[in-house]
């Protein structure tokens, strides 16, 4: 069986229920909060066996925010628009809407806990 490698990630956050506001804000999604042992998070939608990987915001002991590190790339329809989103809810674009050939377009924000993270628009 053929997969792709991740199945999963963790967003670190300082405030669970300010960070959880901020990507359902910008992605038009619910997050659903779960408590696992000491940490709480918040889910991002998944699809049981679905394609594709899902992961969490976290918040918990080792789990600090970061503009340094691995980044997570979130699949969006129009970057643009996500952009203007992210930048009213009190993120900032660090790297704008790019060209990427066939694959089509990315950006970088920094979210409102601190985190470097990256959108994704596949090509139409």
């Amino acid at each position: 069986m053929s997969i792709n490698p991740v199945n999963w990630f963790e967003i670190p956050v300082n405030d669970l229920s300010k960070a959880k506001l901020f990507y359902e804000s910008i992605l038009g999604v619910e997050l659903v909060e779960n408590e696992m042992g000491p940490n709480k998070m918040a889910w991002f939608p998944m699809e049981q066996n679905g394609a594709g990987a899902t992961g969490t915001l976290i918040h918990g002991d080792g789990h600090t925010p970061s503009l340094a590190g691995t980044i997570v790339y979130l699949s969006v329809d129009n970057i643009e628009a996500t952009l203007g989103k992210i930048n009213n809810a009190g993120g900032k674009t660090l790297v704008p809407k790019t060209d990427i050939g066939e694959h089509g377009f990315f950006a970088h924000f920094e979210d409102c806990e601190g985190n470097r993270v990256a959108l994704h628009e596949y090509p139409k």
